[in-house]
């Protein structure tokens, strides 16, 4: 089955040490897609898209050097794409979704930790299901190095990145009509 990922219930965000407290922020999850397989969530294929563009800490000041060629270059790349490539199951309703993450022109593996987070009908008819995810990363691995030393000692900025997402999809119609005539033939 082919589930859409909602850009309207979906997001990212991010946390980074800021010389002594984190900062947060967010973007935009585009789009993206689950292939699925009912019977073998471990089977599903999961490809998502976020837009750097849209990064907002709720400073316009900090967002547009994010936007640079410093951080993101979002000019030059303006997508940064999951795919995964593998699923485990780690608990009653806990994955592992280990997958390739490209950004600013950089591929490498990272390895996400998911839950379940159910699924159901919403008042439209639609079959909707929710997934809660989390992972560090360095940024330095995908090329984000801009830093400047602190006089007490130190960096301005930390290396490693808190991500969080929360991501709800749809199934499709065409996939829902099927799925509504396989339950009816039983």
């Amino acid at each position: 089955m082919k589930w859409s990922i909602d850009p309207t219930h979906s997001q990212a965000e991010f946390s980074i040490r800021h010389m002594f407290t984190n900062v947060r922020g967010h973007m935009v999850v585009t789009s993206g897609t689950v292939e699925a397989d009912d019977r073998d969530p471990l089977k599903a294929v999961i490809v998502a898209r976020l837009d750097p563009a849209t990064v907002n800490t709720g400073v316009l000041i900090r967002d547009n050097h994010l936007r640079s060629v410093d951080f993101f270059d979002v000019e030059r790349y303006p997508e940064i794409v999951f795919r995964s490539t593998a699923i485990s199951q780690t608990a009653k309703d806990t994955y592992a979704v280990i997958g390739m993450l490209s950004m600013r022109g950089v591929e490498r593996p990272v390895t996400l930790q998911a839950r379940a987070a159910g699924d159901g009908i919403d008042p439209f008819g639609n079959r909707r299901a929710g997934v809660s995810a989390r992972t560090t990363l360095n940024r330095k691995d995908f090329g984000l190095h801009w830093n400047r030393a602190l006089e007490s000692g130190g960096l301005l900025v930390g290396d490693e990145v808190d991500i969080n997402l929360e991501i709800e999809a749809v199934l499709d119609q065409d996939a829902a009509a099927l799925l509504t005539a396989s339950e009816l033939a039983r």
